[in-house]
């Protein structure tokens, strides 16, 4: 059996080796890519909420629930197709992190289980990434509702 001391000499050699074969990140370069395709995503999103007001004659104020309902969908179109991969694959979070990330986590989890049915399958893996973020979406604005009813209540805002 080792000792400790040969233990630690030989972990020390192991870091060493890993760290001469470890690939540096580009962090810079990732951050800008993160924020340009992010940014992208949110310009199409406010072009989807002008069109919404112009043509169908939305308020501010109502305009959200159809330009979030139309950004999903049209990133489960795109998932479909395959082109929300790449876009992944070379923003990282600055496609994961707005709203179409969500579109994209619902049906790349039901492309990926569709071979075992579409009960069993499609409808039982469907929501286990998103079944999370639905779930701290809906307590999070409760919880908000709840400090804001609160507040009125108590003549604060």
């Amino acid at each position: 059996m080792a000792s400790k001391q040969d233990q630690t000499t030989q972990q020390e050699k192991y870091k060493q080796l890993q760290q001469k074969h470890e690939l540096k990140r580009p962090v810079l370069k990732n951050c800008l890519r993160a924020f340009w395709v992010g940014g992208l995503i949110c310009m199409i999103g406010q072009a989807i909420s002008y069109f919404y007001i112009y043509f169908f004659h939305f308020t501010e104020q109502n305009v959200g629930n159809p330009t979030v309902a139309t950004m999903v969908f049209l990133s489960m179109l795109l998932t479909g197709f395959g082109v929300y991969d790449h876009l992944g694959q070379f923003a990282g979070a600055g496609s994961a992190v707005p709203v179409t990330g969500f579109g994209n986590a619902v049906i790349s989890a039901a492309i990926e289980h569709r071979t075992e049915g579409f009960v069993l399958g499609v409808g039982g893996n469907m929501f286990k990434l998103a079944g999370s973020v639905i779930l701290f979406g809906v307590f999070s604005a409760f919880v908000v509702a709840l400090i804001k009813t609160l507040l009125v209540m108590w003549g604060v805002i």
